[in-house]
């Protein structure tokens, strides 16, 4: 391979990686010296891997897109993944876990996926991963959502498709209170359709998941558009391009891979050229279920996923190949269980859960606030951990202002 032809795969490389970062999805592989990451050291000689034997060929990373707002001392791991280097085969898989999953959390208990980097940063993050998945992770890469405003713009915008008036009136809410955040007011989307989206509408659009637009779920399947479109943008750039992009990113990145570190999975990541990139969501469609007093839990068989996640990860087993048995049922009896003769109470896969689906008893007003969240008891209005306000109607489902 001639250098002239190294250096182009190298710079591809690295600037695949370090957009799918910030669009929520993967990670960066890039010297600090050339490009000026942020290098973390406090994980080091950390025993994160939770006694899982590692593959010599297969290297995991964890991925947290943070969500830091103004004013924030913790950052919300708005979007987790596993990144999967696979040497073997040639791949670099992304496995995107649910934040709204249900849990074990170690000196915590049950919470959501993302309680863990909320209440012990990369650390605890990692080892919940490990811990409840069977992966071996050691190392993470945290990069801020508001890195897709800077990434989009230097792409001139890219092509989203608003699919419907409630995606564009939810996106365009979404922009107004971004603005209400920043002290600054950004252009609305006009129309429904294809369109070129600029950095800040292209953030709020990877943020919806309300006003009739879907879920948690559904957030991530917007996330992989942005990044689709990230891709679409940047794979006729030459070289030059591609390097300009990551040095004006790069120092916006920050991981726990030593400058020592990152030089081998780069030369085992592109000994073969750029490698093939695929991406599932675990769990899969029609393995889990909401619960809780208001739906803010994804529940499903963990044993199940984390197999799942296991043989893609390891094995190369396409995920779904193999049945998996149904979504759990809630745990009767339990806080913010509900009732299992409501049928709407057994939804599951992408569908957002029916009015009526979920009944609670009388509770005090402030258990039911989510991590990150607030309770305003002069309005009776809650606040999730995005800053929005709702009320919770008669079934106890969420009702956003």
């Amino acid at each position: 391979m001639s250098f002239k032809r190294f250096r182009r795969i190298l710079v591809r490389l690295l600037t695949v990686v370090v957009i799918l970062a910030t669009a929520g999805s993967i990670g960066l592989y890039g010297y600090r010296a050339v490009f000026g990451y942020h290098y973390d050291s406090s994980l080091s000689g950390e025993d994160l891997s939770a006694g899982i034997q590692a593959d010599e060929n297969i290297t995991n990373i964890a991925l947290f897109g943070l969500d830091t707002r103004p004013g924030d001392e913790k950052s919300h791991s708005d979007c987790m993944m596993i990144v999967t280097i696979d040497n073997t085969r040639g791949k670099i898989k992304l496995s995107s876990l649910m934040r709204d999953s249900l849990v074990e959390i170690d000196g915590v208990g049950e919470d959501k996926l993302n309680a863990a980097y909320f209440r012990g940063g990369p650390s605890l993050a990692i080892r919940t991963i490990n811990e409840n998945f069977g992966t071996d992770i050691k190392d993470y890469i945290a990069v801020n959502f508001e890195q897709v405003v800077e990434i989009v713009d230097a792409l001139d915008g890219i092509e989203i498709n608003v699919a419907s008036k409630d995606e564009l009136t939810e996106l365009n809410r979404v922009i107004r209170d971004y603005g209400l955040e920043q002290g600054k007011e950004f252009s609305p989307v006009e129309k429904t359709g294809l369109q070129t989206l600029d950095g800040v509408q292209a953030l709020c659009y990877g943020r919806i998941r309300k006003g009739n637009t879907g879920d948690d779920w559904s957030r991530v399947e917007r996330q992989s558009v942005v990044l689709n479109a990230m891709f679409a943008k940047i794979s006729s750039m030459d070289a030059n391009g591609l390097l300009g992009i990551m040095n004006r990113l790069m120092p916006y990145v920050t991981t726990s891979l030593a400058p020592a570190d990152v030089a081998p999975l780069i030369v085992g990541a592109i000994k073969n050229g750029v490698p093939a990139v695929e991406h599932v969501r675990f769990p899969l469609d029609g393995e889990w279920k909401y619960y809780g007093s208001s739906n803010e839990y994804i529940m499903y068989d963990v044993d199940v996923v984390a197999d799942e996640l296991h043989e893609y990860i390891y094995n190369d087993v396409t995920p779904g190949t193999f049945a998996s048995p149904p979504a759990p049922a809630a745990p009767s009896g339990s806080d913010g269980s509900t009732d299992s003769d409501d049928p709407a109470d057994n939804t599951t896969g992408t569908s957002s859960p029916a009015a009526g689906s979920h009944k609670t008893e009388t509770v005090d007003p402030e258990s039911l606030v989510e991590e990150g969240g607030s309770y305003d008891a002069s309005t009776g209005d809650y606040y999730d951990s995005d800053g929005d306000r709702y009320y919770l109607d008669e079934n106890g489902n969420r009702v956003y202002y």
